[in-house]
């Protein structure tokens, strides 16, 4: 198949190809970086190429051939048939992540840990993303990284798995953890928002070092009805993240108690960043002594942290307002201070005037 044709010289032209003749859309920011997407994968030695593809915007879905990286769609999109249609001859992968705000990094972020999960990349490899502002209809940034080298995206030990080896995670269940975490982070509980914290896997030494803070609202219950990849268990999930203590949850996804206090106390060697509260630091310590991983959800700031082996993998912080109407701001926006009137029946601010 011929290189896409543009009114640039054919050396220009990425590895990439469009799935029909760009045209208009050739002169705009995605057009460009389309074209050129494939020139940097492969100048940067890239072994996977994502595109955030739900901005595309109209544009023509790229297509690499099967010698080139292999290329991911990563979409919001419940269904695949919600997004444009892969050519018959499309060597394209979706990835979905949770349809929540993203800022550019975060959309980076959170595609990377699933795809390491899903073990579709791993350490050391280079990746290349293009991504942009959500709901603009541009994709306007290229980022290269390499997975599990920086902090500020993606960071792994070497020959780290997400997943280890102990306690195997099922990628469905990593995904559906991920996927409720950030939702509590982005939208909180009935407009306020709500911290959690989520322990999964190797639950034969997690729970020894458990105690509850309440009763346990799950003992008792048959475990298909307390699986976590039951979508109809979500509600009550979020409705009980309200409550102090952990969620424990098994490998295959049942979950074996909420509210539940980890009894671990903090390495010396795991230093976290400063302002992390006890949430964060019990997720780093039971990590540090058992083989799970531990997602914790920011009541103060909606971000989601992910924990393995003491260590913060990543976190997806959640776009801030600023700029936006207050229309959109959703539930977030602050609401205004209620005026309390005393028995003159005076507002209790001019009465101290």
């Amino acid at each position: 198949m011929e290189p896409v044709r543009h009114s640039r010289d054919k050396q220009s032209a990425g590895i990439f190809q469009a799935t029909e003749d760009v045209g208009p859309s050739g002169g705009s920011v995605t057009g460009t970086m389309l074209e050129h997407l494939g020139s940097i994968a492969g100048a940067c030695g890239a072994a996977a190429v994502f595109v955030y593809v739900d901005e595309l915007n109209g544009n023509p879905l790229p297509v690499a051939a099967p010698s080139e990286p292999t290329l991911y769609y990563v979409t919001k999109a419940s269904t695949e048939d919600k997004v444009p249609t892969i050519p018959i001859n499309g060597t394209g992968r979706f990835l979905r992540i949770p349809n929540v705000p993203l800022t550019r990094l975060g959309q980076v972020k959170i595609a990377l840990f699933l795809a390491f999960s899903k073990g579709l990349v791993k350490r050391g490899d280079k990746i290349v993303f293009l991504c942009g502002v959500e709901e603009s209809g541009s994709l306007d940034t290229i980022i290269v990284t390499e997975v599990g080298r920086e902090y500020e995206i993606f960071a792994t030990s070497e020959n780290e798995s997400v997943n280890g080896t102990a306690s195997r995670i099922p990628p469905e269940v990593v995904d559906r953890v991920i996927e409720i975490a950030s939702e509590l982070g982005s939208e909180g509980r009935e407009g306020k928002p709500v911290g959690a914290l989520f322990v999964v896997g190797d639950t034969e030494r997690v729970m020894p070092l458990t105690r509850q803070l309440i009763l346990n609202p799950f003992r008792g219950y048959p475990e298909e009805n307390r699986n976590l990849l039951d979508h109809s268990l979500e509600e009550t999930v979020k409705e009980l993240s309200a409550i102090d203590g952990a969620f424990i949850i098994r490998a295959d996804g049942v979950i074996e108690s909420c509210g539940t206090y980890l009894k671990t106390v903090s390495q010396e060697e795991f230093e976290l960043p400063r302002g992390l509260g006890a949430r964060h630091h019990a997720a780093a310590a039971i990590t540090s002594v058992t083989d799970s991983i531990a997602v914790t959800v920011s009541e103060s700031t909606g971000t989601v942290t992910i924990f393995r082996k003491g260590a913060i993998v990543t976190e997806i912080e959640k776009p801030r307002t600023i700029g936006r109407s207050a229309k959109s701001a959703g539930p977030w926006r602050a609401k205004p201070r209620r005026r309390n009137k005393n028995a003159a029946g005076q507002d209790e601010d001019s009465a101290k005037q």
